[in-house]
């Protein structure tokens, strides 16, 4: 169990990390920001708040942390993790996400959510989906198992990545010692998605209501 609850808030030990691994802690932080995106059993890992808390301690200094490091292996280990989602998702489809062993480390409601959610929005789910804590992680999986052109989702994919591991890290570098910010970064992040997305939905919605 303390295993587990480190590895769910392991965001709250960056301090620690840093200092007892040095530079090793890049290595760290590419695999949690891989592994909650490529790994589609993954999606509770802390990935927006592991990045923020790593931009945060850039702004501190005295440490191994550089910002633009911790931008670029971010971005890297998103694009990568999504493709090898993609491809997992290709091979398997969306079916398997509701067979064992799968849907033992999964909720049914999530991955539905993604589903419509990709549905509704086809290829901008790639990029908007970046900045959803949960639904990021079935998106690439979702994507692959629709057999969505490979061409497509990898601009979508890359453009999103480089987006919100700039945003993200950016936003820990200077707002980091905003306790209300830190504390609430992930519903900050999906009340900004919600307000970008107001402009496209309200169309969409007219046009249901028409019908």
């Amino acid at each position: 169990m303390a295993l587990i609850d480190f590895i769910l808030h392991i965001d709250a030990h960056m301090v620690s990390l840093v200092h007892q691994y040095g530079v090793g802690i890049y290595p760290i932080l590419f695999g949690i920001v891989f592994i909650e995106t490529g790994v589609v059993i993954f999606p509770f890992l802390p990935g927006d708040s592991f990045l923020f808390a790593a931009g945060a301690l850039t702004a501190l200094g005295g440490n191994v942390l550089r910002l633009p490091y911790v931008i670029g292996i971010c971005v890297i280990a998103a694009i990568l993790g999504d493709m090898m989602n993609y491809w997992i998702g290709h091979t398997l489809g969306v079916k398997a996400l509701y067979h064992r062993p799968i849907s033992r480390f999964i909720k049914e409601d999530k991955v539905q959510e993604a589903e419509r959610f990709f549905n509704d929005r086809g290829k901008w789910t790639i990029f908007l989906g970046r900045f959803m804590p949960f639904v990021r992680t079935f998106i690439p999986f979702i994507a692959g198992s629709s057999k969505m052109n490979w061409g497509i989702f990898s601009s979508f994919n890359i453009l999103g990545a480089i987006v919100w591991g700039t945003v993200v890290s950016l936003a820990g570098y200077f707002l980091g010692n905003i306790p209300v910010v830190s504390e609430h970064f992930s519903l900050i992040m999906l009340l900004i998605v919600f307000v970008s997305l107001v402009p496209i939905m309200v169309p969409y919605i007219k046009q249901k209501i028409r019908a």
